[in-house]
């Protein structure tokens, strides 16, 4: 069974363009392939698949075995992948994904992607979208109550449920122990991304995020994007916004209510998998 090695920024997984691939334990397949030490090693693995609603499906398991409705990475990746592998080869397309509909724009010279990017949606504010515990209305520096220290959240749904926190300084913050507190607090019944957020001035924020089921990683795409609409809700920046990762920059708008994400997307190996191994 063949597979492609592609990371976003650092946010790896492993892809399939291989419809069998739907009769094996995806959960455990996915633990076991991403491992970084018995496995391939990733985030994520992405399969490519028919869609009846739109050009291609992609569907996201995550390295502990959850499913996520959408990866702004990964969704990156699976356009790269898509046009390279000659599946859809125009510039734009439809990809159904468990968070909708999304539609990628592919920047290209010479045939090769240079970048891509994403209409990924508008956010979803309201606590009930989320999903969050509590009365109605928008979670914007919003008190957080973990054990006996309190934050000041702004949370929102980007296709996955993700909190924002800003911090003075990324690095000194301990995102592992706070961004797995947070994860799994009861406000939060299907748990939450964990973004930390150092505003640089009105156009540039860092941002480092705990991932729901994939843990501390280098870049998460839709983190980014409710990164910088959390970012302009609480009057810190405009909205349009370079995002600084630990091995690059998303570059995110949010126009008319709908954000878009851009950003690089990049092969690193393709191989075979034994169908014994799986």
């Amino acid at each position: 069974m063949k597979f492609q090695k592609m990371h976003g920024l650092g946010n790896d997984f492993i892809l399939f363009n291989d419809i069998s691939l739907l009769k094996y334990d995806l959960p455990g397949l996915a633990i076991k392939l991403c491992d970084r030490h018995q496995g391939i090693g990733a985030d994520g693995i992405i399969l490519i698949l028919p869609s009846e609603v739109a050009d291609v499906k992609m569907r996201i398991i995550n390295s502990d075995g959850s499913e996520a409705n959408m990866c702004g990475n990964g969704i990156r990746c699976f356009a790269k992948y898509v046009f390279d592998n000659k599946i859809n080869t125009a510039r734009s397309f439809t990809i159904e994904t468990g968070a909708g509909i999304m539609v990628p724009e592919l920047i290209t010279e010479n045939g090769k992607v240079l970048s891509v990017k994403v209409n990924m949606g508008a956010p979803a504010l309201d606590r009930a979208l989320i999903p969050m515990t509590g009365n109605g209305g928008n979670v914007i520096n919003e008190t957080l109550l973990v054990g006996s220290t309190e934050y000041k959240i702004t949370s929102l749904l980007m296709g996955v449920p993700h909190t924002v926190l800003f911090v003075d300084s990324i690095q000194e913050v301990d995102i592992v122990s706070i961004g797995k507190e947070i994860e799994k607090h009861p406000s939060f019944p299907l748990k939450t991304n964990v973004n930390f957020v150092e505003v640089i001035n009105q156009s540039e924020i860092k941002v480092r995020t705990w991932e729901r089921g994939a843990g501390s990683t280098l870049a998460c795409g839709t983190g980014s994007c409710a990164s910088a609409v959390a970012a302009c809700l609480n009057g810190k920046t405009g909205t349009e916004v370079i995002v600084h990762l630990t091995l690059g920059d998303l570059y995110i708008q949010w126009t008319d209510g709908v954000v878009f994400m851009t950003g690089i997307a990049e092969h690193v190996f393709e191989g075979l998998l034994e169908i014994d191994y799986l």
